[in-house]
């Protein structure tokens, strides 16, 4: 690829913010609400027009579970947003907490009321593309660009949000892509949502899903050879009335920090939709012989990208040990769910394996998350929060999820807000006594 130099030029400097957060998915709302809500200019950054990332413009349709099997282990933040959209949805079980279906529109508005009304101000439709470090650790400015053109964003620190670890890569700090052995990532979906079904005949009919269900009709459509871009994997929710959301079929080979084959799988993703849509018509004809595909997702639905390499690397013997850590800032009982893969020994290289895509904890189990992993190495100024920080990858597929990223996004907005008031404006610094301590009073489940 040739190169082009752009002319010298200046563009404007907004520096009036403490903490700017890059990314308005889940953690990046709730640590745009938490740093708000301890008192620091707070400026989310978005670059589409819609905060809630892959509950929004992503399509999933629900919520993986937010229960240890006895009790609720993703609270303060987390928790009220799922309360909230709950009322919201008349259809849905109160006293539910795992896979509760998601109705993206009413999110939405959720995310847009907590966020403003707890004082952090939303720049949509803006996208990141350029980071100006000093070059000894610390973050000078991030330069995005929207309809005035490029300009230039100053603040003490900077929340990472973004899913790809964009601003974290951009600034310089060390990551890890995909499988340590081969670099492959996991596949994609694109998520969809169908109309005009016959709810009673939904509602009564076999589960559609494969993977859970061997009397599921996908298996007959796999093997009729009519679909071939179909698979088992057919995950779906009553997201409204006579409403399907599906999370459904994986595109392999995408790398979402390139835009080529993210907008290839796009493509694709719309041609599955219509393919699910036929073959459910033909095969369950009393619920879907009537659908039609209402909308396919803004977003490509991405599992797996950037880790970012932290003070600490949780590990996949500190999740199957059950793990907690005196700097944790949130604790994590989701399965480890990394689609495309197979066993995986321990970090400590023990013999006894895992089938670690599949593994569960029993009731009651979970495992603590340790701010180190929220803190890069070598940047000063920065924290992350997502599916991007720092771990193994097989714990990626588990802490990847919307409830932990919450977590993780209301724990980065507080730390963000107390580093924001250090002379050094240094994350590593931050109390985590004191961390723990506001989270712990915000409703914070942690050991």
């Amino acid at each position: 690829m040739s190169a082009y130099t752009l002319s010298q030029r200046s563009i404007p400097l907004k520096d009036q913010w403490d903490v700017i957060i890059v990314g308005g998915g889940p953690a990046g709302c709730a640590a745009a609400i938490s740093s708000a809500r301890e008192g620091a200019r707070t400026l989310l950054i978005e670059a589409t027009g819609a905060l809630g990332g892959m509950g929004t413009s992503g399509l999933v349709p629900a919520w993986t579970p937010y229960s240890d099997g006895e009790k609720i282990v993703y609270r303060g933040i987390a928790e009220a947003v799922l309360v909230t959209l709950k009322s919201e949805m008349p259809h849905i079980d109160k006293n539910s907490l795992n896979w509760v279906a998601i109705n993206p529109e009413k999110l939405k508005r959720i995310y847009d009321r907590m966020v403003t009304e707890a004082g952090a101000q939303v720049l949509f439709n803006t996208t990141l593309c350029a980071v100006d470090t000093d070059g000894e650790g610390g973050i000078e400015a991030l330069i995005v660009n929207n309809k005035s053109g490029l300009t230039a964003y100053r603040a003490g620190i900077y929340v990472d949000c973004t899913g790809d670890a964009d601003l974290a890569a951009w600034a310089g700090a060390e990551f890890q892509k995909g499988d340590e052995d081969d670099g492959s990532l996991q596949p994609t979906t694109h998520c969809f949502s169908m109309g005009n079904v016959d709810e009673y005949a939904y509602r009564h009919g076999v589960p559609l899903n494969g993977w859970k269900n061997p009397a599921s009709p996908v298996h007959a459509i796999i093997a009729s050879g009519k679909y071939p871009l179909l698979d088992h994997h057919m995950c779906n929710s009553l997201i409204a009335p006579r409403t399907i959301g599906f999370n459904a079929g994986h595109i392999p080979g995408v790398d979402s920090t390139d835009p080529e084959q993210v907008s290839k799988a796009l493509i694709q993703g719309r041609i599955m939709a219509e393919e699910i849509r036929k073959s459910l018509a033909e095969y369950c004809p009393d619920a879907f012989g009537n659908a039609f595909v209402s909308v396919t997702a803004p977003l490509l639905g991405i599992r797996e990208s950037r880790r970012i390499m932290g003070d600490y690397v949780l590990t996949l013997e500190d999740y199957v040990e059950r793990r907690t850590f005196a700097d944790e800032v949130c604790r994590n009982s989701y399965y480890l769910d990394v689609h495309g893969s197979g066993k995986k020994k321990l970090s400590t290289g023990q013999d006894q394996e895992y089938y670690t895509h599949v593994m569960r904890y029993g009731p009651g189990d979970s495992h603590g998350i340790p701010y180190r992993c929220l803190t890069p190495k070598g940047i000063r100024n920065m924290l992350v929060a997502g599916r991007s920080v720092s771990c193994e990858r097989m714990v990626m597929g588990s802490v990847r999820v919307m409830p932990a990223c919450l977590a993780m996004g209301e724990a980065a907005g507080i730390a963000a807000a107390m580093a924001a008031r250090l002379d050094s404006h240094d994350v590593h610094a931050v109390d985590t006594e004191r961390l723990r301590e506001r989270l712990k009073e915000e409703g914070a489940y942690i050991l």
